[in-house]
C-alpha cells in the first residue's frame, strides 16, 4: 500500500470521526422537553387545541440520525429537500407569499433566514437558542460549494450536514413544546431505504476509488 492510499484511509477515518463527532455535539441540543406550556404557544396552536384538533409542528420533523444518513447517501439533496419542507411550513403558517420550491432551490440566499425563523420561533416560546446563525449559515454555504472542488476536495462537501444537525436538533425541541405529539420522523421509509442502499454505495464506491492505487 504506497503512501497516497494510506493518507486516502486517513482521510476516510477522520471524515467518518468528524460526522459521529458532530452527530453527538447537536445530539446535546436535543435534550428532553417539558410538556407544551399554552402560554407560550402560537395562537393558531391554541385554536387547535381548542377546537379539538392536534397542533401541527412549526417545522420539520426528522430524526438527527435520518437526516444524517440520508444528507450523505443523496450527496446533499436531502438537505435541499430539507429547506423546501421547512418553507413549506413557515409559508403555511405565517400566511406570506413565497416559493418553496425557489427557497430551497437558492439555498445558498436564503438558509440565513430559514435558519433565524426557527431561533426566533424558538425564542419566542422561551426555548434558549443554541449556536449563532450566522456561524451556522455561513458553515453550510462554504462547505456546500467546496462540492465544485477537484478531487479529493469535493469531500468536504459532505460536512455540510454538520452545519444542519445544529439547527434540526433545535428544531426538534422547539416541535415538541409546540406539538408534543407529533410524529418525530425517526423511521426509514422504503424510498429512504432505497437512497441509503443504492446512493450509500455508490458514495463509498467513489471515496474508495479516489484513494485506490492506479495499475
Amino acid at each position: 500500500m504506497d503512501l497516497e492510499s494510506v493518507f486516502g484511509w486517513l482521510v476516510l477515518l477522520l471524515f467518518c470521526g468528524v460526522f459521529y463527532g458532530t452527530y453527538r455535539f447537536a445530539k446535546r441540543y436535543e435534550p428532553d422537553v417539558p410538556p407544551a406550556d399554552p402560554v407560550r404557544m402560537t395562537m393558531e396552536h391554541q385554536e387547535s387545541v381548542a377546537n379539538g384538533g392536534t397542533p401541527v409542528a412549526p417545522f420539520f420533523a426528522v430524526s438527527l440520525l435520518k437526516i444524517l444518513v440520508l444528507s450523505i447517501c443523496t450527496l446533499g439533496l436531502y438537505e435541499l429537500y430539507w429547506f423546501y419542507r421547512n418553507w413549506q411550513l413557515i409559508k403555511e403558517r405565517e400566511s406570506v407569499d413565497i416559493s418553496p420550491f425557489w427557497r430551497a432551490f437558492w439555498a445558498f440566499f436564503y438558509c440565513h433566514q430559514c435558519f433565524s425563523r426557527v431561533r426566533e420561533y424558538g425564542a419566542a416560546n422561551g426555548i434558549r437558542p443554541g449556536v449563532s446563525v450566522g456561524v451556522l449559515s455561513a458553515g453550510w454555504i462554504i462547505t456546500t460549494l467546496t462540492g465544485t472542488l477537484p478531487d479529493p476536495y469535493w469531500l468536504i462537501a459532505s460536512l455540510s450536514i454538520g452545519f444542519l444537525l445544529p439547527v434540526q436538533a433545535y428544531a426538534n425541541r422547539v416541535n415538541k413544546v409546540a406539538a408534543p405529539q407529533h410524529d418525530p420522523n425517526a423511521r426509514f421509509t422504503p424510498w429512504n431505504w432505497v437512497c441509503v442502499v443504492v446512493g450509500g454505495s455508490l458514495f463509498v464506491l467513489a471515496v474508495v476509488g479516489l484513494f485506490m492505487p492506479e495499475e
